[in-house]
């Protein structure tokens, strides 16, 4: 198995340095390429230190993406034959409705394009990409949790704010008491 590896930075004298970009779907043989991706993403965030080594995340995420292969896709951004960005659909089946049997939903993903090719649209490469992806599976909606960096470029790209998608954050304690809130909408608007 070849392993795509992103490029850390830039040389304009490299010479597999090739203007050449394609967004496609993820080979199996890009997996590695696309967690590594991940791996740089977070450190470069300075969230909280992994939980693990990157050789073992390496692994997980390969075979997570595997096992997910039917509700997750991933499309990368290749220059010449280096992945330099992805992004992510996540389909999530919805219960069928007498207008609708057959419905679903999507979230984009983990968009990420290594530091040193941002600000020349490609991100906005990887959204489109997505989006047609979602057209093509006949998605009623796509949603997006946005970083602050990027909302502007979702909402060039046709993301808007809706005041009906509503969001909890779920603690993983559940020593927090359960309050009774009222429902959103009367009882009998919820049949």
């Amino acid at each position: 198995m070849t392993s795509r590896r992103p490029l850390h930075h830039h040389d304009p004298m490299d010479s597999h340095r090739t203007d050449t970009l394609h967004v496609r779907p993820a080979q199996p043989d890009d997996l590695e390429a696309v967690a590594a991706l991940r791996w740089q993403w977070v450190r470069e965030a300075g969230e909280a230190p992994p939980v693990t080594t990157r050789d073992a995340f390496v692994r997980r995420f390969v075979a997570w993406s595997r096992e997910n292969a039917s509700s997750h896709r991933c499309l990368v951004i290749v220059r010449g034959d280096v992945v330099i960005g992805m992004a992510w659909l996540a389909v999530t089946r919805r219960v069928p409705s007498p207008r609708a049997l057959e419905r679903a939903s999507g979230d984009v993903q983990c968009v990420y394009v290594v530091p040193h090719e941002r600000d020349g649209g490609l991100g906005g490469r990887l959204i489109d990409a997505v989006l047609e992806l979602a057209r093509q599976q006949g998605l009623e909606r796509v949603t997006v949790h946005s970083s602050v960096r990027a909302v502007r470029a979702y909402a060039r790209h046709g993301f808007g704010t809706s005041p009906l998608l509503l969001q909890a954050d779920v603690p993983a304690s559940a020593a927090r008491p359960a309050a009774a809130a009222p429902p959103l909408l009367p009882e009998k608007d919820l049949r």
